[in-house]
């Protein structure tokens, strides 16, 4: 069931089944997926000020379509990227960062916390 305010037939609520679909297929539970969806759906419809309400992460924030795949890194078996590992080792003040590879950066980075 599509968040309130999201009518039947409407694109918000053919976009919200399709993204619980999508994290049903991915193994989210049910209710996971639905607060996805809902989450996505009513994060859209802020931006495009389909919304009485709106927060400033909602409007500010890059688009769930464009961002893809970027926040990606925490649920995946390699772990995270390097570029997220080397943004770890720059806010922990690592010298050397830049010349590390992944798994350098990783012991360090893991080392430090």
């Amino acid at each position: 069931m599509p968040p309130a305010g999201v009518k039947k037939g409407t694109k918000r609520a053919r976009q919200y089944e399709h993204i619980k679909d999508s994290q049903l297929e991915q193994g989210a539970s049910e209710s996971r997926a639905e607060e996805i969806a809902a989450r996505t759906v009513n994060k859209e419809r802020a931006r495009a000020g389909e919304s009485r309400q709106r927060s400033q992460t909602s409007t500010n924030d890059m688009s769930s379509s464009r961002r893809g795949g970027q926040r990606s890194g925490t649920n995946r078996e390699k772990g995270r990227t390097r570029d997220q590992l080397y943004n770890e080792a720059k806010k922990l003040n690592i010298d050397g960062r830049s010349k590390m590879n992944k798994a350098q950066l990783e012991r360090a980075v893991d080392r430090k916390k």
